[in-house]
This record gives structure tokens, C-alpha cells and sequence, in this order.
């Protein structure tokens, strides 16, 4: 056994408190941990094997052995800490949020600060607010951010020196940083400022502001700027008093850990409880390394990491019995700046919240560790991999275009996440060609939404498109527009059916919308080769590889939406009357008219005494005037 080869060096070893390190051949942290004294706590690994397997793994590579001394167990704690997080020892339990509730990053490191969506809290300077429950609350209060402080969100880089601002600045949901003349540092400042205490929770001050300024607005007969604030004001009060699924003044403020452990892991279920109401839960996931964890290891772990960037409560349950406890409870009440209790609550509503911390967690458990979560996982993994991205794809969009020479055109897009299809936000898109920036035209009895404007579109003048790059274009700079003005959620990654030509159009849609630093490929039927923008030559993975197949399930659905709506396209085009290109007639009127002269050639030749009886005589001047309009165009013919 390797550990016995440094008995000499243990029985060296202080009675002081401190933090121990073990090392394997190559150099690399194998485990950090801390003791009250050290020589006892590092002596006792020498009779430690046989106690679990992964102790017996790491004892077998052990050829090193550091200590560091401190003057408290309570620094040991914090030190362990800071250890564990920069080195990643692979037999320490390092815990990762699912990323299932995201939080909103205030980048007030950057000159010139922007709000992200982030999925973990970091100590790198900026400002984190969150986590937010739901996860489409952190996007549409994003969104307010832009609509409200005019908070850019591009990632450009500013100077001021820019000619004119974008397009941003103009629908007034930036305040134009990038052009000196327009927004100064000062008063980007002060927008940055009112950001942050919006963020930090200052609702009731920021909801008597919007007030006044919505009343404000409609005394100007300013409607729309007052509807926009109105609606504001209840996305903030959503924030405020979003619904809570339970509700016990005696309970205070405080945390429950629950944790379900088991052979691939464990997951951790932390309820916040703030003013006797439960106001977030946080899930936390430990993969297993060299054997499954324990309970009190893990609790232990949970508890240490959680608490390194967030602030404690004044009560902690959990369900087991921490190892000392009075250290952690004294380095937690230093960070809170007052009193932290851990406690194992036994009855009662503490209990019941334990409990239910502790049930929510095992659901958990089955829910990640089934074998079909495990195959997703492993083909996010190997994409992550094979494509050098920076964090999982847990978000993919995919993009296919269908038509037969030119007529019909129209784009699909659908939505994967971890691994698995998100039908309810699949999109089609009927492809207009040209300026898609300004393409929408409000008709006559378009409905208005409250909380969406939405218009009925109207067709384009020449349906035919045989451009496919083109058409890529516009679906996916249309897509983009829409993340933008919704407040995402941006994709991790962008699959698009096609090759070079196709991506690189994909590309200048990004670039047009200020979202270059999205990541895109390109899967080319046939060879499946998977081509990126920055290498000449494509990516070509086993026939059996995990990533392929999903990327060939998403390319083969897009094109299953894409082509189901090209039909439904055509189908409609093929029955389509002449009668529909007449202003004020419809479904119901067209039906009355062929009803009543039976074809649209009787139609054409009817008199205005005959119409009239039929659809009125301002519909009837319509159907006469097309009638003559056309006559005269294929008089004028050649």
C-alpha cells in the first residue's frame, strides 16, 4: 500500500490544526482535507484501508503528502475550501449546480456593463442576482432591464466613437453607449446603477416610479409608452410576490439540505425559506468518483461549497450529523456577520421541511441517473469535447429549409434540451425574402395581445426563393431578432442542415445582430460530416457516436417539421382561389359568392346590381375593380 511508504513522514507530522494534500506519481491532487490536528487525522489513514473503496483507491496512489498549518480548524475550513475549488481533486466531492434555475450576472467588471443570463455564481466582480423559479422569470427580467435602464446587449466593445447607433437604440431598448454623442459614460452609469438596485430587490421604491410614470404617460396621451410601463409593473410585482408553494410564519429563515445518495452520485436538494415561505430550491449534483459518496461526506461538502458564495441563514438543517460542527457554524456566522446554527430537526414542521427537501431529491436522483439520462449526458459530453465549446450544450437549436425550386420556401426550427426534444418551442417560418428586418405589416382586424403584439402577416410579393443560403439567412436572423427582443435564452449551440455555404450564412445573421459569440455547425447529409467556421476541414465521428446520433435525430426532425409545413404550404396554395386577392373578401364571402354564381368566371362577369345583394356594395366595387385591373393587364400583354 503507497501510503505506507510516508509513515515516516505522518509521525512528523505537528498536533496542530491545518489542511492536508495527497498526491499521486504524476503530481496531480489526488484529495485535500482538513484536520484539528494534523499528525492524528492524516495518522489514521494507515489503518483506513479496507474501510470503502474509494478510500482503498486513493490510499494505492498516494506518493506524496503536503500539509499547510493554520492557527484555527476554522481557517483549515476555509483554506480546504479554496484548495478544493482551484484543484478539483478528483476523490474530493465537488458539487455543480444542474443549471436548471438560471441567474442574472450584472458585468459590472466591464467598463461598460451588460446583463447575462448565467447558470452559476462566481467571484470574479460582478453583480449576480437569483437564482430566479422559474427559469423564464430570469429572461423576461432581462428583458425589463433593456426596456426599462436601456442596458446594451450586444457584446461589443465600447468606445463612443461609433457613427450611429443600432437598431437597439432606435426601438428604445438601449441608451446607445457606443456613440459618445448620445450616452455618456456618466449617464450610462446611472442607468447601470438603476439596473442594480432593480436587481437587488428594491421593488416597492421602483414600482411607485413606474406608477407615476405610467399616469404620467397617459395624461400626454403617451398609450403605448403607458401600456409598456404598465406591463412592467407587473412583471416587478411578480418578482415581489410570485407565488410560494408553502407558507409558515414559525419557520422564519432558514435551509433544508435534503440528499439522496446512491452508486452514480448523489443529489442535493436545498429549500431557501425566507419570511416563512419557500422561496427557491437549488439542486446540486456530485458524480461519483472511485465509489459512491457517503451521506455525511456529502452533507458535509454541500454545505462548505453552497455557503462559499452565498450568505447563510440563521438556521441550517440538515439530516445527519456534521463533522465538526462548531468549526463550520463559526466559520459560517463570520461570513453572515451574525449568528448560524446547524441543526438536525426530529418532528415537526422542521421536520416536514427536511423531509420534503429529502423526498424532492430523490425524485431528482431517478430522474438524472436513468439510462436514458446517462446517454444524453454522455452525447453532450462528447460534443463539448469534440467541439471544443466552453461549457455544455444543454440548449440546441437546429434549422432546415424546404422547398422545391423556389416555390414555397419555408424554415423550421426545433429546440433540444438536455438531450431531449422541446416540442412546445419548435418555430416555422414562412420565408418572405428580402429586408427581413422589416417585414411585418399590420392588416385590418389584426388582434393585439396584452402581454405580445402579434400581426397577421402579409403574403409576399413574389413567393419564390431559390436562394437556400439566403433563405438560411433570413430564418435564423429572424430566430435571433426574437431571443433578443423575448431576452433569449440564447443556445449553447446552433445545428444547421448543410454545409459550408449554409453556415456561413448562419454566421452573417449573427454577426448582423451583434451575436458573433454563438456557436454554430453545419451536419451535411449523406458523409454526415460536421462542418465548423473556424477549421477548413470537417469533423468526421464513428457511425455509432453518441453526439452523431443526436445530431442526426435534431437534423432529422427539423426536417420533418420543415417539410410537413412545405405541404401544408403547397396544399393551401393549391386551393386558393382568385376571389382571395380581393380586399374585404374572405372565407365567409368567397363561399358566398361561389355559392350563389358558381364559379369565379360567373363572378367576373356579374354586374354591380348583382353583387351588391350578395356582399355589399363596397365589396362589390372590390370585386369589380380586381376584375377590371386584371382585364387590363392581359390586354396590355404583348
Amino acid at each position: 500500500m503507497a501510503i505506507r511508504d510516508l509513515k515516516t513522514q505522518i509521525t512528523r507530522l505537528p498536533e496542530q490544526p491545518g489542511v492536508y494534500l495527497y498526491f499521486n506519481a504524476a503530481g496531480d491532487t489526488l484529495y485535500v482535507g482538513r484536520a484539528r490536528a494534523l499528525r492524528d487525522r492524516v495518522r489514521s489513514y494507515l489503518s483506513a484501508y479496507g474501510s470503502s473503496p474509494k478510500t482503498d483507491a486513493l490510499l494505492d496512489e498516494v506518493t506524496r503528502l503536503e500539509v499547510i498549518v493554520t492557527d484555527s480548524l476554522v481557517e483549515a475550513l476555509a483554506l480546504e475550501n479554496h484548495l478544493i475549488k482551484q484543484r478539483a481533486p478528483r476523490f474530493n466531492i465537488l458539487l455543480r449546480d444542474d443549471k436548471n434555475y438560471p441567474y442574472l450576472q450584472l458585468t459590472t467588471a466591464e467598463a461598460f456593463p451588460r446583463v447575462l443570463v448565467a447558470r452559476r455564481v462566481a467571484r470574479d466582480g460582478n453583480y449576480y442576482a437569483g437564482p430566479f423559479l422559474p427559469a423564464t422569470l430570469a429572461r423576461k427580467t432581462m428583458s425589463l432591464t433593456h426596456k426599462l435602464f436601456g442596458i446594451r446587449s450586444c457584446n461589443e466593445v465600447i468606445t463612443g466613437r461609433r457613427e450611429r447607433a443600432c437598431l437597439e437604440y432606435d426601438i428604445k431598448r438601449c441608451v446607445a453607449p457606443c456613440v459618445a454623442e448620445i450616452c455618456s459614460p456618466a449617464q450610462y452609469a446611472e442607468a447601470v446603477a438603476h439596473t442594480r438596485m432593480f436587481l437587488e430587490g428594491r421593488n416597492d421604491e421602483l414600482i411607485v416610479e413606474l406608477k407615476r410614470r405610467m399616469l404620467a404617460a397617459s395624461d400626454d396621451l403617451r398609450y403605448e409608452e403607458a401600456a409598456h410601463t404598465r406591463d412592467a409593473i407587473e412583471t416587478v410585482e411578480t418578482l415581489r410576490d410570485r407565488q410560494q408553494k408553502m407558507s409558515t410564519v414559525r419557520l422564519g429563515d432558514r435551509d433544508a439540505f435534503g440528499v439522496k445518495t446512491g452508486p452514480a452520485g448523489a443529489i442535493i436538494q436545498v429549500f431557501q425559506m425566507r419570511g416563512g415561505r419557500v422561496i427557491e430550491r437549488v439542486e446540486l449534483v456530485v458524480e461519483a468518483s472511485g465509489g459512491p459518496p457517503t451521506e455525511q461526506e456529502t452533507v458535509q461538502a454541500a454545505v462548505q461549497q453552497f455557503y462559499d458564495v452565498r450568505v447563510a441563514p440563521p438556521e441550517v438543517h440538515v439530516p445527519v450529523e456534521i463533522e465538526d460542527r462548531e468549526a463550520l457554524e463559526r466559520w459560517l456566522s463570520e461570513r453572515a456577520g451574525r449568528g448560524v446554527k446547524l441543526a438536525v430537526p426530529k418532528r415537526g414542521d422542521k421536520r416536514g421541511l427536511l423531509d420534503l427537501a429529502t423526498r424532492n431529491a430523490a425524485l431528482g436522483y431517478r430522474t438524472r441517473y436513468s439510462d436514458e439520462a446517462r446517454v444524453r449526458g454522455a452525447a453532450l459530453e462528447e460534443l463539448q469535447r469534440v467541439l471544443g465549446l466552453g461549457v455544455s450544450p444543454r440548449r440546441i437549436e437546429c434549422f432546415d429549409i424546404s422547398t422545391i425550386q423556389g416555390s414555397e420556401t419555408v424554415g423550421a426550427m426545433v429546440v433540444c434540451e438536455d438531450g431531449r426534444l422541446v416540442r412546445k418551442e419548435y418555430r416555422k417560418y414562412r420565408v418572405r425574402g428580402g429586408a427581413w428586418g422589416a417585414e411585418r405589416t399590420t392588416l385590418p382586424g389584426a388582434r393585439r395581445s396584452r402581454s405580445r403584439r402579434r400581426v397577421r402577416e402579409a403574403p409576399p410579393p413574389d413567393p419564390r426563393l431559390l436562394d437556400d443560403f439566403a433563405a438560411m439567412h433570413e430564418v435564423v436572423g429572424r430566430r435571433c431578432r426574437r431571443l433578443l427582443d423575448d431576452g433569449g435564452p440564447l443556445p449553447d449551440l446552433v445545428v444547421i442542415d448543410g454545409g459550408k455555404g449554409q453556415l456561413s450564412a448562419a454566421y452573417e445573421a449573427f454577426g448582423a445582430l451583434g451575436l458573433a459569440n454563438l456557436v454554430a455547425v453545419g451536419l451535411a447529409k449523406k458523409e454526415e460530416l460536421i462542418f465548423t467556421r473556424d477549421a477548413a476541414d470537417p469533423i468526421i465521428l464513428e457511425p455509432n457516436s453518441a453526439a452523431l446520433l443526436l445530431l442526426q435525430r435534431l437534423r432529422d426532425e427539423a426536417h420533418r417539421v420543415a417539410v410537413t409545413y412545405h405541404r401544408s404550404a403547397r396544399a393551401s396554395r393549391d386551393f386558393r382561389s382568385e376571389l382571395d386577392d380581393i380586399l374585404g373578401v374572405g372565407a365567409r364571402r368567397r363561399k358566398v359568392l361561389l355559392t350563389r354564381f358558381g364559379s369565379v368566371a360567373n363572378v367576373r362577369r356579374a354586374t354591380r346590381e348583382e353583387l351588391v345583394p350578395v356582399v355589399g356594395a363596397r365589396v362589390a366595387d372590390a370585386v369589380l375593380r380586381h376584375f377590371a385591373d386584371g382585364s387590363r393587364e392581359r390586354t396590355d400583354l404583348p
